[in-house]
């Protein structure tokens, strides 16, 4: 049985943009991965909304940062053959990362943790999959991040961000962008059938680094 972590924010949570509720559990783009990878493969969610890759923001009563709480989930979920991080797009809020290359920057320390920590059992460390969110969009009221200044132009600058370090630290990459576009209810958040697309889109890397 192998095991793959899905450590993300709203957008692995599954935030639905109409209603501010949560997508059906079958709509989430872990449980896209799971059904398509089939039963030889556990996919696990760890998802949070607000989570940024290694910023505070205490605007909620959970910690959302996530260098702190990840060497707690690497610990609870040994042993592990793959992580997928899709972080980011809470570092482009201006009162946490603040852009695109703080965001590079938290994603990195983030590698380095799954590399580094001393796992159980003398357990291998898992491979990694760096996925870039997909960008936000405008949107003309205040419901959501999609109106902020220089959110959506620094958005687009996360794939080539994250590609980079993928390739400078040997990790595989996959660009979100490339399969689902966000809601412009909300600028930043996908409807369900964006979602869906994003766990079909990751099927084939994630097979492929799973070698299966």
């Amino acid at each position: 049985m192998k095991t793959v972590l899905c450590y993300g924010d709203s957008l692995t949570f599954g935030h639905d943009p109409v209603g501010n509720g949560r997508h059906a559990h079958e709509d989430r783009w872990p449980m896209v991965l799971q059904k398509a990878l089939g039963e030889g493969v556990h996919v696990l969610s760890e998802a949070l909304g607000g989570r940024t890759t290694a910023y505070d923001d205490h605007g909620a009563a959970a910690d959302r940062n996530g260098v702190r709480v990840l060497p707690t989930l690497l610990a609870s979920h040994t042993p592990l053959d793959l992580v997928i991080i899709m972080l980011g797009t809470n570092d482009l809020k201006p009162w946490t990362g603040g852009g695109a290359f703080g965001a590079r920057s938290g994603l990195k320390r983030l590698i380095e943790i799954v590399r580094s920590h001393p796992y159980s059992f003398g357990d291998d460390a898992p491979d990694i999959l760096v996925v870039s969110p997909p960008h936000a969009v405008p949107t003309a009221n205040d419901t959501g991040m999609g109106f902020l200044n220089g959110v959506v132009e620094q958005s687009q600058m996360l794939s080539t961000y994250y590609s980079e370090i993928a390739d400078e630290l040997g990790c595989g990459f996959y660009d979100a962008a490339s399969v689902a576009k966000a809601s412009p209810i909300d600028g930043v958040h996908l409807d369900a059938a964006n979602t869906r697309a994003i766990g079909r889109g990751l099927e084939p890397i994630v097979r492929m680094m799973l070698g299966m």
